[in-house]
């Protein structure tokens, strides 16, 4: 496994782009898409020889990130690539991880199953087995 990206909650996403874009100089790499299951906005950031940024926002006011936003947002997740999306978590949940979201169509993924666990030391992440991002011509190797 291998970190794909940095998520990061934001209260609005124009504004975070914004941020992330001036402050840091990152540039937007993606377009934004609602993911209608986790009622967010997603948009990907990045910058050469830097670590992708998953902007986060929600979209509801019921998305599970809401209240998180509210109070100013910051580090969600870290996302892991890798090859087996199953056997992966089946090893993580073996070393104590908790499966806190099961597969599910990630939909900034091309609908690729994405999943949230988290670890012994209440680190959020994410996993993923594809290099697609909606609207976005993948890195490559793993």
């Amino acid at each position: 496994m291998i970190i794909d990206h940095i998520g990061i909650v934001v209260p609005d996403l124009e504004e975070g782009i914004r941020q992330w874009t001036n402050l840091f100089g990152y540039a937007v790499k993606s377009e934004p898409v609602m993911n209608s299951i986790q009622k967010v906005y997603v948009v990907f950031l990045s910058k050469s020889d830097s670590l992708t940024v998953k902007l986060i926002a929600p979209a509801t006011e019921d998305s599970a990130i809401k209240n998180f936003a509210v109070r100013g947002g910051g580090l969600h997740h870290l996302c892991f690539l890798c090859d087996e999306l199953e056997t992966n978590i089946q090893i993580l949940r073996q070393k104590g991880a908790r499966l806190i979201t099961p597969p599910q169509p990630g939909e900034a993924f091309n609908s690729h199953p994405i999943a949230f666990l988290l670890t012994p030391g209440n680190l959020n992440i994410e996993l993923i087995d594809t290099q697609e991002k909606k609207g976005w011509t993948p890195k490559t190797g793993i």
